[in-house]
């Protein structure tokens, strides 16, 4: 890891529901009632020189309340690996839904990286509709918000260059200001599509996932994520295939985490396609 632009990525799991239908996945389905499970990741990209933790999951506390409990807390698997909150240099939150922001106050020291869209979102008239409101918490929203009063927040509109090798890129769609990190690794470049899409089947077959806030911009984000993901990998946000595709460290732990960086240990179900 002595390259200054070149990253090791680990997906870790934190969460699962396996309650889930195809319905809940894809709008249109043929095959809507068909079991269709869900897991819930973050992920760490690291070198010699950074440490930036993309996404910060959901606690025991969130879990109860919304009837999803969590497997491990996403602060002790990190732990229980060796990253401690103080390790983190930067946050890159791809969006301020509950299973992606929900550990913020944890990481009080770490930089936030996020679309300036995406709070204007969070914060302003669409929160009115409860549709809109309910992948949101409150409490989550103003833990940003404090970050951007002690000037620990970075605005991006649209693409741009968190450090050597690792870039973002507004997509929209299912949130506002949602984005995708792309990050360079030894192996190519990897894609992180946390929910720009949340299964393989979204963008490889333009499948609308059923929260979604315009319809549009969620099937350009699929095109972009095709054009981002161009001679590396796409990494979808909640599919458990992940985890059959790359390869699993720290099995010595409870931690279950897996190498995003590392070449896949099967090829997809869809020929091989990243």
């Amino acid at each position: 890891m002595s390259d200054d632009s070149h990253y090791e990525i680990l997906a870790i799991k934190y969460a699962e529901r396996n309650s889930r239908t195809r319905a809940d996945s894809f709008l249109y389905d043929d095959d809507h009632a068909a079991p269709h499970p869900m897991d819930y990741y973050v992920w760490l990209v690291r070198n010699a020189h950074r440490t930036i933790l993309v996404d910060t999951g959901y606690d025991a506390i969130e879990g109860a309340w919304r009837g999803r409990p969590v497997l491990v807390d996403p602060m002790c698997a990190l732990r229980d690996i060796g990253v401690g909150p103080e390790t983190i240099d930067a946050v890159i939150l791809t969006h301020l839904h509950y299973d992606h922001a929900g550990g913020l106050a944890n990481f009080a020291g770490a930089k936030l990286h996020m679309q300036a869209s995406e709070m204007a979102f969070a914060t302003g008239p669409s929160m009115c509709h409860d549709t809109l409101r309910a992948p949101f918490t409150a409490e989550h929203v103003c833990e940003a918000i404090k970050r951007v009063h002690s000037g620990l927040v970075t605005f991006h509109d649209g693409d741009a260059q968190i450090a050597p090798g690792i870039t973002v890129h507004h997509l929209g769609g299912h949130s506002r200001g949602l984005q995708a990190v792309s990050v360079k690794t030894a192996n190519g470049p990897v894609v992180l599509a946390s929910d720009g899409a949340h299964y393989y089947e979204n963008y490889q077959f333009n499948k609308l996932f059923p929260i979604v806030v315009d319809t549009d911009a969620m099937l350009r984000g699929f095109d972009r994520l095709r054009d981002l993901g161009k001679g590396g990998r796409i990494i979808p946000g909640h599919d458990p295939l992940v985890r059959q595709y790359y390869p699993r460290v720290f099995e010595e732990t409870k931690v279950i985490a897996h190498r995003l960086d590392l070449p896949r240990t099967r090829l997809g179900e869809t020929g091989g396609a990243e």
